[in-house]
């Protein structure tokens, strides 16, 4: 009696079988469920490589029973829509395959663990393909050297490497032909299908238009249709793996790593180095009895064995959290921190006491502390971070730290505005070049010493568009001097300036206290700059005539305030009779009022 085979999708996918039938390790007929058929094809619908991959493997299997090497029958019923959908996590496809390999009394054949074992208690024949390594090398490798630390496959264009070293990178073409779509996308399933059987690669993320893999030391992203315009490939590698000691870091920036830093911040430019001196710190502390461990998306970085390694792209901050905060490691390199959740993962782990380094993007070291701020209270900042590492070109450009204090700011001189202050300072000569505070609503951050400075102070700057903004409260029309950080003067019409002040001067007091700015209320009124004019009517609108080409305007109306506008190229204001201020300006003009433009 000849036997019987009933395939699931795994041994589909890892094309197992036409591989066996090659082999002559299985002869006689194999049972293709319609149930393997529908979840592949839901796989390529939802842009899936697998599914693709799977059914080009019984496309082969066709063939094969068409030259008369392996019998072929399709059985079994189609699943309903909720038995695709829920396939992976209610394992409903799986138990139609083994259910029809019961019933045939037939070997299953699979690359599932847990199907297998099930299918064995049982009592179902099972042949498990244990997935092994792919052999060979991808085809994208052949377009790499020594100097190449990423190559760029585009539909239709040639292939381009970026050979170099970090802060002198060139783009060179290394293709003598440009690339079809088809070629390409035959590329990405060659790189899925072996990611597959490969131990040390894995599937990042897959979703309907883009892949990201990292197999063995390759970041592999596969973008298509509908996401990008064609079918392109990025495949990046790093160049060299440095240790600590190969940085030659000055003795004191070492021992802050080593021992001082607890919230460290790596930051620079793409391609600048971070990722691989984030490495070489990440396996100094392993290599001196820390327990370190890393969070990334995907996982790059090339570590030695007793560093565990976790994916965010498999599973939620909040269990990673768990795991961290149960496992206790001496320390957590996080490559990259992008974005609100891993900032929150990041600053809840560094308030918990855990040492942490960090790896994001920025182009200068002070952003990679602007980009906090908008996350945390300024207070909390000196708490989370503490050392902000800047790479350039592969090496340490500078490094900063952070410190909190009550001080007056810097540019301001009464003691009455003193507060608590970011003070961010250069390490190696500690002189401080940065403060960071909060100023009304907003938190600012300002420049000191050797920076240059603009041309008026950021304080008083600062000061005088909250002024303005408090003041455009009362009226349109204001007018704010800073006398100096501590003390303005503000200009407005004589209509509002006892409702600004308020009673007893309680309204200008608060307004004091709230900005720290001491206030001199005046007039407007001779700031106001009136302007010739001629007026008339056509049939929908009234009808400004100036010479002043797109300019804003104040139409006032027996000294109060109507509206403002601005002038067109050929110097008119257009109001339309029907509306609510055109009705206004019609029974001013019949009455022979006060009409006035001001800029």
């Amino acid at each position: 009696m000849e036997e019987r085979y009933v395939i699931d999708t795994s041994a589909v996918i890892e094309k197992a079988v036409t591989n066996l039938v090659d082999k002559a390790m299985i002869k006689g007929t194999i049972f293709i469920p319609r149930a393997v058929i529908a979840e592949l094809e839901r796989q390529a619908n939802s842009g899936l490589e697998t599914g693709f991959l799977g059914l080009d493997e019984l496309q082969m299997l066709q063939e094969m029973a068409r030259t008369g090497r392996v019998k072929i029958e399709i059985i079994g019923n189609r699943p309903n829509a909720m038995q695709i959908k829920y396939a992976k996590s209610s394992g409903e496809i799986d138990a139609i395959i083994s259910e029809l390999a019961f019933d045939k009394d037939a070997i299953l054949i699979t690359a599932d663990n847990v199907q297998a074992e099930a299918a064995k208690a049982r009592g179902i024949k099972v042949k498990f393909i244990e997935m092994l390594g792919g052999s060979g090398k991808l085809e994208f490798e052949k377009f790499f050297d020594d100097t190449t630390m990423s190559i760029h496959i585009k539909e239709d264009c040639f292939v381009y490497a970026k050979k170099g070293k970090p802060g002198d990178w060139k783009l060179i073409e290394v293709s003598k032909e440009k690339l079809t779509g088809k070629r390409i996308a035959n590329m990405a399933k060659e790189v899925v299908e072996k990611t597959r059987g490969d131990p040390k690669a894995f599937v990042e993320i897959a979703r309907k238009g883009s892949t990201i893999v990292q197999f063995r030391n390759y970041r592999i992203v596969i973008v298509k249709p509908p996401v990008s315009d064609g079918w392109e490939i990025t495949a990046i590698r790093p160049l060299k793996v440095l240790k600590l000691e190969d940085y030659n870091l000055p003795e004191i920036i070492a021992d802050r790593v080593k021992k001082q830093g607890r919230g460290i911040v790596v930051a620079g430019e793409t391609g600048s180095g971070k990722s691989t001196f984030a490495q070489a710190v990440a396996e100094y502390y392993a290599a001196n009895g820390k327990i370190t461990k890393t969070v990334e998306s995907p996982r790059d970085l090339q570590l030695v064995d007793n560093i565990t390694q976790y994916s965010k792209n498999f599973t939620t901050s909040e269990e990673i959290h768990d795991i961290l905060f149960l496992s206790r490691p001496d320390n957590v390199i996080f490559d990259e921190v992008r974005d609100t959740p891993d900032f929150s993962l990041y600053v809840d782990l560094r308030l918990a006491g855990s040492n942490c380094l960090g790896v994001l993007h920025s182009a200068t070291p002070i952003d990679a502390v602007q980009r906090f701020i908008s996350r945390l209270d300024v207070g909390m900042i000196p708490s989370v971070l503490d050392t902000i590492i800047f790479i350039e070109s592969g090496k340490i450009g500078k490094v900063l730290t952070l410190k909190m204090t009550v001080k007056i700011p810097e540019g301001m001189s009464d003691a009455d505005l003193a507060r608590p202050v970011v003070v961010v300072s250069d390490f190696e000569t500690n002189k401080p070049i940065f403060e960071i505070y909060s100023y009304g609503e907003q938190t600012v951050v300002i420049p000191l010493g050797e920076v240059p400075k603009p041309k008026s102070s950021p304080a008083k700057e600062i000061a005088a568009r909250h002024l303005t903004k408090e003041l455009q409260k009362y009226s349109d029309k204001v007018k704010v001097v800073m006398v100096d950080e501590n003390k303005a003067k503000v200009y407005l019409p004589n209509s509002v300036i006892g409702k600004f002040i308020g009673k007893q001067g309680k309204n200008v007091e608060s307004l004091e206290i709230k900005l720290g700015v001491k206030l001199d209320v005046e007039p407007l009124e001779g700031e106001e700059s009136g302007v010739n004019f001629n007026i008339n009517e056509s049939k929908k609108d009234i009808i400004f005539y100036t010479n002043e080409e797109n300019v804003d305007m104040d139409v006032y109306l027996n000294d109060q305030f109507l509206f403002s506008a601005t002038t067109s190229r050929k110097g008119e204001l257009r109001i339309n009779k029907r509306s609510k201020i055109g009705n206004t300006l019609l029974n001013a003009i019949n009455k022979k009022e006060k009409i006035e433009l001001r800029r």
